[in-house]
């Protein structure tokens, strides 16, 4: 602890506040305090009492700010705030930030309409919602618009100024009012149905659509009883999906909180008109040592905001801590009481259980997928030094292969994993220098000697300055080495490594019924084709050879483009290199018009002329027959 970070502990005052923790110069962590003296204190002092991440940060806390407030609610206000603004590391933060979709009708209106909305506002409008996604609004509007003709347009509508009907007027979805056809008074009654069918009350819909079916079945007119048959289904498919959880018409969410490993999982049921119409679940990394009340804390005050209004109900399935000063807060925010509750018994504590029943299932599928994911990366690695015989676990493992097109324009790939995991950022590409014509063997030896030399050469480099030999661009060397092919490229790569002093373990993979290739062992080792081991390598492989005719097709086509500019009239060597920093490909500069070429450095027109026509000979002209190829 320095010297100006104990004077400050020593001299904080005894008023509530916020604190923001700093680790040279960056906010890591914010939090507020009835009592700023004792509540910072505690962090420096009885260090044994601290969950392992309240410890791991003090350790690099060097500085600090606070801010005063004048009470409770200004502190968490504050806190708030100051937490969505710089989203320190040791916070619990809610990364998922999208905004969830409403259905917004404007009562206000003359000709009220249902519409897509991503926030919620205080703009005296009714808005029914949250839904889980966009698909799921635009699906229950179409079964509005179906059961209920109302306008889904946003034009004004002036009565004076009649509009012709659309085509949703003549398939009987609008009575258009654009065209003057239907009075306001006319219209309410549709609203109101929309606004009851919006709010969970169905019986009403259906007992009426089940009416005008059955009366027009009486009158024999099938296609119109069958036309409400059709509303009947879908006003009954968006009822499957809102559950009926309550006979009270309650707006509510119901929130609970599950610790999973070093994370927390928050579960939020939405309830609207006493139906269960949607749910979100929320990761919450590296907050599983903090209490559930404190999760619960901020979740709430960073997930409701002024776009998104809490209910007047909110389920918990622990107490927060200051649960008083939270609701006094929402209620602030929502404009009318919100009431916070933990219950013990009845039904809001059957809500709570199922939200946790969904949390727990979230948790189950998130451990089954991190399992599969282990046997396939980590797992995979440990199988491969098993069956290779290694006595350690190769966590860094290197493949190369060799590409070239008849010995030219040769390329070496080096391609990584790390605990099973392709890490492209430290992969490499190596022009071969030395060896001319197609001989893979030396083309790998170089490659190899060039990886490894560069890796010796960067960690001596590197111990010299007194830092890590680890973490260069070449300094980690591999704990493992794969070869693309078979014994020649394997021991060419081994002759490589050991001319260099070096000893790691190296084995080659042949194509052709992928047998591992030991060097100094006459035997191949033939792995299980549904082993993990075997699926890492041949990603690794392809991996490798991927990267390698990739970058060899891109220097080829750089050739190509400069071979065909030999020779164009008003095209030397510096046009040239322009043209080929400019156009990578022939397609990309055959694609090009002349004002384009023109537009190269250093070009005129007339060059750019003489390339268009180099590219686009009169036989390859508009309606001329292309020459047949055997």
């Amino acid at each position: 602890m320095n010297a100006e970070l104990e004077w400050k502990i020593h001299n904080l005052p005894d008023s509530p506040g916020c604190y923001l923790m700093k680790s040279k110069g960056e906010i890591i962590y914010v939090g507020k305090a009835k009592n700023l003296k004792n509540r910072v204190s505690q962090y420096f002092h009885a260090s044994r009492s601290h969950t392992p991440k309240v410890r791991a940060m003090v350790e690099k806390v060097d500085d600090f700010d606070i801010v005063l407030v004048d009470g409770e609610l200004e502190a968490f206000t504050l806190e708030c705030n100051l937490i969505k603004k710089h989203r320190p590391h040791y916070n619990i933060l809610l990364k998922d930030d999208k905004h969830y979709p409403y259905i917004r009708i404007d009562l206000r209106e003359d000709f009220p309409r249902p519409e897509l909305v991503r926030k919620q506002a205080k703009d005296g409008a009714k808005y029914f919602g949250p839904y889980q996604g966009a698909t799921v609004v635009r699906e229950v509007l179409d079964v509005v618009r179906t059961v209920f003709p109302i306008r889904s347009c946003n034009w004004s509508i002036h009565p004076d100024k009649p509009r012709r009907p659309c085509v949703y007027h003549q398939i009987g979805q609008c009575p258009a009012p654009c065209a003057g056809l239907i009075s306001k008074e006319d219209y309410a009654p549709h609203i109101r149905g929309v606004t009851d069918f919006l709010s969970g009350k169905y019986a009403p819909v259906l007992d009426e659509l089940t009416a005008r079916m059955r009366g027009a079945s009486a009158e024999m007119n099938y296609e119109r009883a069958a036309l409400y048959r059709d509303r009947i289904r879908a006003v009954e498919s968006v009822m499957q999906k809102q559950k009926a959880i309550s006979t009270r018409e309650d707006d509510r969410d119901v929130i609970a909180v599950l610790r999973h490993d070093a994370d927390a999982i928050v579960e939020l049921l939405y309830i609207r008109s006493g139906r269960l119409i949607g749910s979100e679940n929320f990761t919450l990394e590296g907050a599983g040592d903090e209490e559930p009340g404190e999760i619960l804390t901020q979740f709430i005050l960073q997930y409701y905001t002024p776009e998104n209004l809490p209910p007047t109900e909110l389920i918990l399935s622990a107490d927060p801590p200051e649960k008083a000063v939270i609701e006094e807060l929402l209620t602030e925010l929502h404009g009318r009481r919100t009431y916070l509750f933990t219950p013990l018994r009845g039904d809001k504590l059957k809500l709570v259980r199922m939200a946790l029943k969904n949390a727990r299932d979230l948790a189950e599928k998130l451990d089954k997928r991190s399992a599969a994911s282990r046997e396939r990366t980590v797992g995979a690695a440990e199988e491969l030094a098993e069956a290779l015989g290694l006595p350690f676990y190769p966590r860094r493992i290197e493949g190369y292969d060799i590409s070239n097109t008849q010995g030219v324009l040769s390329v070496g790939s080096q391609v990584v994993m790390i605990d099973g995991v392709a890490r492209h950022d430290q992969y490499r590409i190596y022009r071969i220098k030395t060896v001319q014509g197609a001989n893979d063997f030396a083309s790998m030896h170089e490659v190899i000697t060039r990886r490894l030399t560069h890796g010796l050469k960067e960690r001596h480099e590197r111990r010299e300055a007194g830092e890590d030999a680890q973490g260069g661009k070449f300094s980690d060397l591999p704990d493992l080495i794969l070869i693309d092919g078979g014994r020649g490229q394997l021991s060419a790569a081994q002759d490589a490594m050991h001319a260099l002093g070096l000893d790691i373990p190296m084995f080659g993979l042949a194509k052709r019924i992928e047998e591992i290739v030991l060097p100094d062992c006459d035997e191949s080792i033939l792995l299980d084709r549904h082993s993990n081991a075997l699926h890492l390598i041949q990603r690794l492989r392809d991996e490798a050879h991927r990267f390698a005719i990739t970058h060899h097709r891109k220097l080829r086509s750089k050739a190509s483009v400069a071979s065909r500019l030999d020779g164009v009239a008003g095209i030397g060597e510096k046009r040239r290199k322009a043209i080929l920093k400019h156009f990578a490909t022939v397609e990309a500069l055959k694609n090009a018009s002349v004002d384009e070429i023109a537009a190269v450095d250093g070009m005129s027109r007339p060059a750019a002329e003489n390339v268009y026509a180099m590219l686009h000979p009169p036989e390859e002209a508009p309606g001329a027959s292309a020459p047949e190829q055997d």
